[in-house]
């Protein structure tokens, strides 16, 4: 008796876990569905391209306004570390931004007027809205 309810217990867990874990490995539905030209709240545009590929989100959003690549100061490997040792050189980092205009709403009338998203390694790793940059 004790078996089987640990059986049964397990199994819904299991599937639990999986219902809560297929919206992370899904694409989202307004990347999938969008257009070149489309605009996003905030929040449909951090769920849709966070953590997405360079590749993804130019099928999407189609070719940046701007393209700049990430510098890394002199003086870096001596001040950033931890606990005393010098950072670790041996796995190059490549940092890109990308910048769209006009694409992000923030009200229903409003829009940022700069989209920046960084890509760290081919990944969006942060993505930031201004109006005066």
């Amino acid at each position: 008796m004790k078996l089987s309810k640990k059986i049964s217990m397990s199994i819904v867990l299991l599937a639990l876990m999986g219902i809560a874990a297929t919206p992370v490995f899904a694409e989202p539905a307004a990347a999938k569905t969008t257009a070149k030209g489309k605009s996003y709240t905030e929040d449909e545009f951090l769920r849709a391209f966070s953590g997405k590929s360079r590749k993804v989100v130019s099928e999407f959003l189609g070719n940046p306004v701007k393209k700049e690549q990430g510098v890394k100061p002199s003086s870096a490997a001596g001040v950033v570390g931890q606990m005393g040792k010098p950072m670790d050189t041996s796995k190059p980092v490549n940092v890109e931004m990308w910048y769209y205009n006009n694409l992000v709403n923030y009200e229903p009338k409003k829009t940022y007027k700069i989209t920046e998203l960084t890509f760290v390694n081919d990944r969006c790793m942060n993505i930031a809205f201004f109006n005066n940059k």
